[in-house]
C-alpha cells in the first residue's frame, strides 16, 4: 500500500521557475497552498500587481493531503460559537463560509475537478443532546439542518446534524487549473521576513503588502503565533470498492472517524492527535477498515497536519497590530478547503481597500484567554525542558514518530525526517545533526 495522498495519483503539477534576482512587487504571498493560490488568483482577477513565493511545489504541503470536504459544518461549532461570541458573530462566521462555499461552486463550473454537491453531517455515537443543541443553534442562525437518526455507518450512532447542499473535489485539479494564471516562483524559501521585504532563496522581494499564508505563520516577531496555534496530525486512508455513503460524515468527537467517498473509493479518516504526542497513527485505523469493510481493498493511506486555534476559529487578517502591511491566513482547524476560501476574500478586501463585514470575527488580534492557551503554555515549557534533539524552530524537544519515522515538536508542529530534513513547518530549515 502506498504511503500517498489519492489526490497526487494521475496529475501532473504545473511547474513554475525559482526567483533569480531582486524583485519589486505591489503584493507578496508567501505560501502556494489553497490559501496562498485562491487570494492570489482573487487578486491578479482584480488588476493587482501580485507575485507568489512558494519554498517547494505549489499544493505539495497541507493541500494534497485534505479530505477536500468544502462545508459550512465544521463539527458541532455553531453552538459552541453562539455560547463563546454571541448570536451575530456567529450568523457572520456562517456567512463567510456560506459566500465561501457559493465562490466554490461558481468557480468549479468552469474546472474539470470533480466539484460533487454532498450533503454534510456531524454524527455522535452517544450523545444525541450535542446532535440536538447543534441543529438548534443551525435553526437560530437561519440554516436548513436536519436530524438523521440513522446515518449509514458501519456502526450505530445517536444521530446526525446534516447541513445539506454542501460540496467535495479533487483539490489539486482545482489548484493546478488557476495557478497557471498567476505569477508564480517555486523552489523560492523566505529565509527573513519584515514588513515590506523578504529575503528569499532566489533574492529580495519588496512589497507594500505581503500575505504570510505558510500554513503555520514563519514570523515569531508578531502576532504570538507560537502560543495561539497548536498542530494536530490526523490519518487517512482510501478503501477500493467501498460502500457509497451519499454524503460526507465525521464524528463530533476528535478521536472518531470521518468518511467521504471519491469516485470508487471510500476515503475513511481518524487516529488523529497533537502532533509530538504518543498514540494516534494508521495501525488503529487499519484495524477499524478491517473491522467494517472486509471486501474493500486499501490502496493508499496519508496524514493530514492541521493548525488548532484557541477558540475554534481561523485567524485571517492583519498580521498583528504592530505589523503595517503585513498579514496571515492560518488556523483552519482541520477545514481548511472552506477556510482557504473566506480567507482569500476577506483578503484579497482589504489588501485592496474594500470593507469587509468578516474581518472582525476572523481578527488574529481579538483576545488570546482561551483554556487552550495554558495547553499550548505549558506543552512549550515542558519540552523546553526536556531532555532530546531540540526543534530549530523554538528550541522544544523533538519526539520520535514510530508510525511516521519521523522527529515531531510537539509544540508547535514542526517535523524533520531521520536525516533530519525538514518536513512540515513552522521551522524553516532543517534540523542538522540527527
Amino acid at each position: 500500500m502506498k504511503t500517498e495522498s489519492i489526490w497526487k495519483s494521475g496529475v501532473e503539477p504545473p511547474r513554475f521557475e525559482p526567483l533569480r534576482g531582486d524583485l519589486k512587487t505591489d503584493i507578496l504571498v508567501i505560501g502556494g497552498g489553497m490559501a496562498g493560490v485562491l487570494c492570489a488568483w482573487r487578486l491578479a482577477q482584480a488588476g493587482a500587481d501580485c507575485v507568489l513565493a512558494e519554498a517547494g511545489r505549489i499544493g505539495g504541503g497541507v493541500t494534497q493531503n485534505t479530505t477536500a470536504k468544502i462545508t459550512c459544518q465544521h463539527g458541532l461549532i455553531y453552538d459552541k460559537l453562539i455560547r463563546r461570541f454571541g448570536l451575530e458573530k456567529a450568523r457572520l462566521y456562517l456567512a463567510a463560509n456560506r459566500a465561501a462555499l457559493e465562490e466554490y461552486r461558481a468557480l468549479c463550473q468552469t474546472v474539470d475537478c470533480g466539484f460533487e454537491p454532498k450533503d454534510s453531517a456531524v454524527y455522535s455515537t452517544k450523545d444525541r443532546g450535542k446532535i440536538e443543541a447543534e441543529l438548534k443553534a443551525l435553526a437560530r442562525l437561519g440554516a436548513e439542518a436536519r436530524l438523521e437518526e440513522a446515518p449509514p455507518l458501519p456502526f450505530s450512532a445517536a444521530g446526525a446534524a446534516v447541513l445539506p447542499n454542501q460540496a467535495q473535489f479533487h483539490p489539486l485539479k482545482f489548484l493546478y487549473s488557476l495557478a497557471p494564471k498567476l505569477r508564480i516562483f517555486e523552489q523560492t524559501k523566505v529565509r527573513q521576513l519584515a514588513p515590506g521585504w523578504a529575503e528569499t532563496s532566489g533574492g529580495v522581494i519588496r512589497a507594500g503588502q505581503i500575505v504570510v499564508a505558510t500554513h503555520f505563520p514563519i514570523l515569531n516577531k508578531h502576532g504570538g503565533y507560537f502560543l495561539k496555534l497548536y498542530q494536530s496530525r490526523s490519518y487517512e486512508l482510501a478503501l477500493k470498492n467501498g460502500p457509497d455513503l451519499g454524503g460526507m460524515y465525521v464524528d463530533e468527537d476528535p478521536q472518531g472517524l470521518s468518511f467521504r467517498n471519491a469516485g470508487q473509493n471510500l476515503l475513511l479518516g481518524g487516529g488523529g492527535g497533537r502532533t509530538g504526542k504518543p498514540g494516534g497513527g494508521w495501525a488503529p485505523l487499519e484495524e477499524k477498515a478491517r473491522r467494517y469493510y472486509l471486501e474493500a481493498e486499501p490502496l493508499c493511506r496519508w496524514a493530514a497536519q492541521d493548525c488548532m486555534t484557541l477558540d475554534g476559529v481561523p485567524y485571517i487578517g492583519r498580521y498583528s497590530r504592530r505589523a503595517a502591511g503585513l498579514y496571515v491566513a492560518a488556523g483552519f482547524n482541520k477545514w481548511g478547503m472552506t477556510g482557504s476560501m473566506a480567507a482569500a476574500m476577506l483578503l484579497s478586501d482589504l489588501l485592496l481597500g474594500r470593507d469587509n463585514d468578516f474581518a472582525p470575527v476572523f481578527s488574529p488580534s481579538r483576545s488570546m484567554l482561551r483554556p487552550q492557551l495554558a495547553v499550548n503554555a505549558w506543552e512549550a515549557v515542558s519540552s523546553l525542558l526536556r531532555p532530546g534533539p531540540r526543534c530549530p524552530h523554538m528550541g522544544c524537544a523533538l519526539r520520535y514518530n514510530k508510525q511516521e519515522h519521523s522527529w515531531d515538536c510537539p509544540c508547535h508542529g514542526s517535523r524533520f525526517d531521520e536525516q533530519g530534513a525538514l518536513l512540515d513547518n513552522p521551522a524553516t530549515d532543517d534540523k542538522k545533526g540527527m
